[in-house]
Formats: C-alpha cells, sequence, structure tokens
C-alpha cells in the first residue's frame, strides 16, 4: 500500500530573513570563460562555458540569515510503501530530504540534522542534504530555498503520487516532477517534464544532486572509463583523463572521496551506457543508486575533501561528526555547458533512486572497468534499460493528468505568466496540468497585473522598497511601450525600465533611464544603480558620488538598509577611504553592524586604521555568510598576525615576514572556509 501525506517537520534551524531588495544584475560577460587542458574532445568542448555568467534577475538574494539556531517546522509530504519513506520539503524547493531503506532500517540519503543556510547558491542562501532539483542557470537553483508547487497525483494503478513545479522566471522555462511509488517497488520512479512554451531558444541547465553519507571506504561509481577533472594547471581549467587515477590527485583513485585532500570534483562521462547511472557504495558494498534514461546522461561526483577548510565547511552546513559527498546527474557533459533548448520544445526524462548491495570484493577491486560493471549488472537486474523506458512512455502519458489536492503553494509568478500569456496573441499552450492559482496573486504581482491591463506601472513612495523585479523580454516590451505616454513616465517605471535594460546590457539606456528617475524624484534606489554601473565601467570616483547621495536619502528614511551600506563600504574600503568608511559604520543601527558582511567589512577598517584589537574582535566571532573558497577571514587573520609580529620585532611587514606568519600562524578552524588548503 501506498500513502501520501502532509505532516510537520521540525529541526534546528536559522530563518533565511529578508531578501536583499537591490538588483543583482547579470556578469557583462554572458559566457564565462573555461580553459581546456590536454586532449578535450571537441565535442565535449562545445557550449562549454556558454551562458554560464552569473545572473540572478528576476530573483533577488537572500543573504540575511545566521549563525542563530532555533526550533523551525516545515511543512513535509512523505511519499510512502512497504519498502520506501521519502519525506519532501516543499517549502524549500521541493527537496527530498529522507530516503529510508524500510527493510533495511537504512537511511540512503546525507539527512541533515539541521537547516543552516550558506553562501553557496545562487542567489547566495543553500543547504546541504538530501536530493536538491537543480534548473536554469550555473549553480544551485533559484528556489533551492523558496516554496514550489505541490500537488497529489495518481499513479497506474490508483496509488497516491507527487508532483512538484514552478515557473523558473530567468530562462521562463515550466517544469514539473512526477514522483510515483507503487505498492510493491523498491524503487522511487520521478518523471521529470521541462517546457519551453517560449518564441526563442533557451539556454537550459539540469542537475539533479544526490547528497549521501562520507566515511572511509565509500566509493563513488558510474558507467564511464573517462572523466572530465579539474586541471590545476596555469590556468586552472579542464582537463581529460582516464578512470580512476586523476591527475589532479597526484593519479590516486578519485573514485574514493577522501583520496581528495582539497574540495574536488570530476565528471563522468558514459557517452556509451545504454543505462546512465551513478551509485555511492560503502566498504561492505551498500549504499544506493540512481539511474535514468538517455536524456540525463552525465554524472558528477563532488566531495569536501580532508583539509581543514573542507572539514570546517562540512561542520558549518551540518554538525560535528557528519560528512556527505554529492553524486549528481545532469544534461551536459559538465556544469558549465550550457545546452541549447528550441523554442516550443518540450524535454523529459525518467529518474529511479534506491538502495543497492553489491559484492565488496568487485565493487571495490582494483580493476576500475571489472568494479563499475559489476554495478552496472546489479543495478540492471533492479531496473533494465528497456523497463526504464517503458516507465517513462506510461509516465509521459500520465505528465498531463490534472493533479489532485494542492498541498503546497509556490509564488504567484507562475499565475502573471499564465495571464500574461492570455493577452499575447498566438502564445503557445503551457500545460494545463501545471496549475497556479489566481489566488497565489499577491501584491508584487498586482503591480504588473496593472501594467498588462492599463498599460502603466502605477509608482509609489521612493522611501519604500521596490519590490520584486521583472526582466523578462516581455514585460520590458510593455513597460517601454507605456514609457512613449508622457503621463505614465514616473520615477518608479523608469527605475525598473532601468534595470530590464541593464540586464539586457544597454548600458546607456539603463543610466538614461535612472538619471531621468531622479530627476523626477531622487530616490536611493537610483542613485544606488548609477553607482553599480559606475563600479562596473570602473569609474571609481563617480560610483562613490552615487553611493554618497543614496546613503544620505536612505538615512533620511532613518533605517538604512543593510545591502545598501555592505555596498557602499565595500567600495569605501576598495578606494583607501577607511576614516569616511568607518563613519558610516558608526551611523549604522546596532542590528544592522552585526550583520555578517557589515563585521568583515569593519575588520578591513579596523585594520587600515590600526584597530588590531577590533579586528581580533570581528576574528572571534561566528560567521555564516561566507562564500566557498573565500579567504577573507584567513586574510585579515595573518595581516593580524603579520603587524603583531613586526610591532614586536621591528622588522618591516613585507613578503618575507607574511611567509613566515603563513607558516607559524596556521587560522583556527572556525574561520577556515577554503576549498584548496594550507
Amino acid at each position: 500500500m501506498t500513502e501520501l501525506r502532509v505532516e510537520p517537520l521540525t529541526m534546528p534551524g536559522a530563518p533565511l530573513g529578508e531578501e536583499n531588495p537591490l538588483p543583482l544584475f547579470r556578469d557583462p560577460q554572458a559566457d564565462r570563460p573555461v580553459h581546456v587542458h590536454g586532449a578535450l574532445p571537441p565535442e565535449k568542448q562545445r557550449h562549454l562555458g556558454w551562458q554560464a555568467g552569473f545572473r540572478v534577475l528576476p530573483y533577488r538574494m537572500q543573504d540575511s540569515y545566521t549563525r542563530e539556531r532555533a526550533p523551525l517546522t516545515f511543512r513535509s509530504i512523505v511519499l510512502e510503501n512497504d519498502h520506501l519513506r521519502a519525506t519532501f520539503l516543499p517549502e524549500l524547493g521541493g527537496r527530498l530530504i529522507s530516503l529510508v531503506d524500510k527493510p533495511r532500517q537504512r537511511e540512503l540519503l546525507f539527512r541533515n540534522p539541521v537547516f543552516q543556510p550558506a553562501n553557496l547558491a545562487i542567489r547566495n542562501a543553500w543547504f546541504a542534504g538530501g536530493i536538491e532539483w537543480n534548473i536554469g542557470q550555473f549553480g544551485h537553483t533559484f528556489t533551492t530555498c523558496a516554496p514550489v508547487f505541490a500537488a497529489a497525483i495518481e499513479g497506474f494503478r490508483g496509488e497516491p503520487g507527487l508532483r512538484l513545479y514552478e515557473f523558473e522566471r530567468c530562462k521562463r522555462l515550466f517544469w514539473q516532477i512526477d514522483f510515483y511509488l507503487p505498492p510493491d517497488s523498491p524503487l522511487l520512479l520521478a518523471y521529470t517534464r521541462v517546457v519551453n512554451p517560449g518564441d526563442a531558444e533557451a539556454s537550459m541547465y539540469w542537475w539533479t544532486n544526490i547528497a549521501v553519507p562520507e566515511a572511509p571506504g565509500v566509493r563513488a561509481l558510474a558507467p564511464a572509463e573517462r572523466a572530465i577533472h579539474i586541471d590545476f594547471s596555469e590556468p586552472i581549467g579542464y582537463g581529460y583523463a582516464d578512470l580512476p587515477g586523476l591527475p589532479s590527485l597526484g593519479g590516486a583513485d578519485g573514485s574514493y572521496p577522501l583520496s581528495s585532500t582539497f574540495a574536488n570534483e570530476f565528471f563522468f562521462q558514459p557517452d556509451g551506457a545504454d543505462l546512465p547511472w551513478e551509485a555511492a557504495l560503502d566498504a561492505q558494498g551498500a549504499g544506493m543508486f540512481e539511474a535514468s534514461t538517455g536524456r540525463l546522461r552525465y554524472r558528477k561526483m563532488f566531495c569536501w575533501g580532508t583539509h581543514q577548510g573542507g572539514r570546517r565547511w562540512q561542520e558549518l552546513l551540518s554538525a560535528p561528526g557528519m560528512a556527505y559527498l554529492e553524486i549528481q546527474a545532469g544534461l551536459a557533459p559538465t556544469q558549465l555547458h550550457g545546452l541549447p533548448m528550441p523554442a516550443r520544445a518540450t524535454w523529459d526524462w525518467t529518474q529511479v533512486f534506491g538502495a543497492l548491495e553489491v559484492d565488496p570484493a568487485l565493487a571495490h577491486g582494483g580493476d576500475w572497468t571489472t568494479a563499475w560493471q559489476s554495478v552496472d549488472r546489479a543495478i540492471k537486474a533492479r531496473v533494465a534499460p528497456d523497463r526504464i523506458e517503458r516507465i517513462e512512455r506510461g509516465y509521459r502519458h500520465f505528465a498531463d493528468q490534472p493533479a489532485g489536492a494542492l498541498l503546497q503553494e509556490g509564488a504567484g509568478w507562475g499565475a502573471l505568466e499564465l495571464r500574461r500569456r492570455a493577452a499575447e496573441p498566438g502564445a503557445s499552450a503551457v500545460p494545463a496540468a501545471l496549475a497556479f492559482p489566481e489566488r497565489t496573486l499577491g501584491r508584487e504581482q498586482a503591480r504588473w497585473i496593472g501594467l498588462l491591463r492599463d498599460g502603466r506601472l502605477a509608482e509609489q513612495d521612493p522611501a519604500d522598497a521596490p519590490g520584486e523585479w521583472m526582466v523578462q523580454p516581455e514585460w520590458r516590451a510593455l513597460l517601454e511601450r507605456s514609457l512613449e505616454r508622457p503621463e505614465h513616465r514616473n520615477w518608479y517605471a523608469l527605475l525598473h525600465v532601468g534595470v530590464m535594460r541593464l540586464e539586457d546590457f544597454d548600458e546607456d539606456g539603463a543610466a538614461a533611464a535612472w538619471q531621468e528617475s531622479i530627476e523626477r524624484r531622487p530616490s536611493a534606489w537610483a542613485y544606488r544603480n548609477l553607482a553599480e554601473l559606475a563600479r562596473r565601467q570602473g569609474r571609481e570616483q563617480e560610483a562613490l558620488a552615487h553611493y554618497e547621495r543614496a546613503w544620505q536619502l536612505a538615512g533620511a528614511a532613518a533605517q538604512p538598509d543593510a545591502a545598501l551600506a555592505e555596498e557602499y563600504l565595500q567600495l569605501l574600503c576598495a578606494a583607501g577611504q577607511a576614516a569616511r568608511a568607518l563613519e558610516v559604520y558608526e551611523m549604522l543601527p546596532e542590528e544592522r553592524r552585526q550583520r555578517d558582511r557589515i563585521q568583515i567589512l569593519y575588520g578591513r577598517i579596523a585594520m587600515e586604521l590600526g584597530d588590531l584589537d577590533a579586528v581580533e574582535r570581528v576574528l572571534a566571532r561566528e560567521y555564516a555568510i561566507i562564500r566557498e573558497g573565500e579567504t577573507a577571514l584567513t586574510d585579515l587573520w595573518f595581516e593580524l598576525w603579520a603587524r603583531r609580529v613586526a610591532a614586536e620585532t621591528g622588522r618591516p611587514v613585507d613578503q618575507a615576514l607574511r611567509d613566515e606568519v603563513a607558516r607559524r600562524y596556521p587560522p583556527p578552524a572556525r574561520i577556515d572556509f577554503r576549498m584548496i588548503g594550507q
């Protein structure tokens, strides 16, 4: 018997906090440069780095969390039969947080006992554990810490299933995952469909990230003889190597995550496999596997490494003694590959997840081919290639079945897009199975409904936060057309059209819009955007002047926004204006001062002004919002000790002294977030 139910799940966690109101603009270089070393075949280089540059709009950053945990209760959805119990968190991107093999009473995934956001996703906030569904853009997906829609569906025999779905606003794609757990099935089945309903090609990205426990003897395997790996030759890039020995590890066996002394990843290339899969098996040959139909062909292994920085990351994301690695499945040879998805196209694939046991003498044997082939046989005994193809064909016919009860609502952007498309002549249909109720339309969507209905974006008080941004081409066309009427050219509409223009790389048009916005009604938001534009164009003094004006206007509102303060302080520090930076810092309310990024900037200010005691206080606290590989704290640590030693010995602070300090005074683990090592 299969059961679907909703139940509360309580765990210690740090609340996400408010979203950053400021727009973070995309990288001017849409294609990310990627260096290739060695004989990476031409077909593997095609689309490498294509459309992989940073972009987050129209989404806003989630960067207000801390390390302060309290009991948090989430809505969880449980899909269960006699073999498996799958627990999903629809409020957090639909993460499959737990998959329990009931007969063996074994958790197959790394189940994180805490919810601790960290700065690892496109929007900053990300948490470790379970299975994550990543769509849209290179990185952990936009909705990884946001609600998605969840609804009840039915399987072939009338048993309950679960549908997760959402409208992805950046690439304007609709996606759904239909999960099935037939009564007698020891495998969780997931049918995924992505629809590009637009008239333009989209750069597509999908990776299913599966966190599993890391322990001595755990091995990651896939049906591949070669891998694309990180090559640390200058410049760092990608290499191509025979498995399992990796040049990046000095020839050590990369399929064992604990072989790596640094955070490491590589991409299995199972090009000829009739059943793409990946498994993580412990020393006894037991663990879990994932397999898929052919479209989702490629696989990856990621580990944090055994160095101090890697261990620190594991503790930051979870709890001491809780370690994990990730096995991942994707559409392209690496995560830095873009993939062109044609206009009005639909792509689908099916994945299965379950427990696996293999003879450890074979799975851990010294011959790589023999090892993965033993696992291949074991997986195909569970799910043969022709069977998973039949499963996919069957569930493809079920993909348009209307859902039953709506178990979780996402945001109102899907409903808004359906309304916009209904008003657009010739717009292609969106699958009717993806229901976005009108009741999900809220205040943020109401602004744009007004533009759609009245041809005008209504203005608001400049002291208020500007709300969520919109950069979709169709909305830009509507807004640009509305501005042709003089009575519609208000400061707020010009602010938004400037954001749209810069996201489309129209720097002159963006500047003109924001300057006119200020002429009509000055706002901190428009001055800040002009400052960001000047900064990216290398005009530092102009950027500082715009930030100063934004700061003055924000200060008039009595509560300067912390995100604005952080950006202004960052630029002041870079410009060597520590005294002014200290004045800005001291004007902040105490709650704003205590934000992580502002405290780290205060450490830089104090260092520049010679207040070493203040630097030491900055280094004494715990930090949450640190980017992977970031060295801001360890840089402060080494500079602090260099200055101390110089003061004690009378030596100059030169490179020789800094090298000596790096050897004699290693940083404490709590501030070490380096990825490569010491």
